[in-house]
């Protein structure tokens, strides 16, 4: 005979293991991601760390206040992950003439750990495939793609670059770069709407 849940049972959760919830498991991938950025992770995972950062981001309905304009909105950013100080100052430079904050960065994991505080802030992230440290930009713009799907994503090289290298959702553009490029893609960053986390 099947017992009747009671109003203190723990909720249903959906699980891969009996007794493990989902978002447990994408709260620990998410803790241990950029050890596994180089490695790859497979899509359905990537999911997950999506869902489980997404929740993080965004409050649910029930417990968010109704605020009028409380909280001022944060401030949208641009990152510029360039190993080249000159090229890095000029780019940021640039972007400083629009709306957007900009972050500068010489290694893809420098900008890893910009994106992991305020990646739901960034709305540019502007990287050259050669940068200083162990992973290169293609690398960064393969996380970026995956873990960061709201972020325009802009990847640039004096040397060119196989368009299956890049994620589908990148933009190129090869160096040197024109600044009216780089502030058209600033301008989309901010004005087009970021696609849906699935």
């Amino acid at each position: 005979m099947r017992k009747p849940l009671s109003s203190t049972a723990t909720p249903l959760t959906d699980t891969l293991s009996p007794g493990i919830p989902l978002d447990q498991i994408g709260q620990t991938l998410a803790s241990i991601y950029d050890d596994l950025v180089s490695e790859g992770v497979p899509e359905h995972l990537a999911a997950l760390v999506r869902r489980v950062r997404q929740s993080e981001a965004e409050p649910s309905a029930p417990h968010a206040p109704n605020l009028k304009a409380a909280e001022p909105a944060a401030q949208r950013l641009a990152l510029v992950v360039e190993d080249d100080p000159e090229v890095r100052a000029l780019a940021e430079t640039l972007l400083e003439e629009t709306e957007l904050d900009v972050i500068g960065c010489d290694s893809a994991e420098a900008a890893l750990a910009v994106l992991q505080a305020r990646g739901g802030d960034v709305a540019l992230v502007f990287a050259d495939v050669r940068l200083a440290g162990a992973m290169d930009g293609l690398q960064l713009a393969r996380a970026v793609a995956t873990l960061w799907p709201r972020a325009r994503l802009v990847v640039t090289s004096g040397h060119g670059v196989r368009r299956p290298d890049l994620p589908s959702e990148a933009v190129f553009i090869a160096k040197p770069w024109r600044p009216f490029d780089v502030l058209v893609e600033a301008e989309r960053a901010t004005t087009d709407p970021a696609p849906p986390v699935t």
